[in-house]
């Protein structure tokens, strides 16, 4: 029991990391974009 419980938590950990990620690359991709925007006359 406490073996699974453990690797739930850990799970939960992971899939928090992948959304992090997620999110910054989303961020990063947009942020791109509207630098590109704003320098193109």
């Amino acid at each position: 029991m406490v073996v699974r419980h453990i690797t739930n938590a850990s799970r939960g950990t992971a899939n928090a990391w992948h959304f992090y990620y997620a999110l910054v690359f989303v961020i990063t991709v947009l942020c791109g974009k509207l630098v590109v925007a704003l320098a193109a006359p």
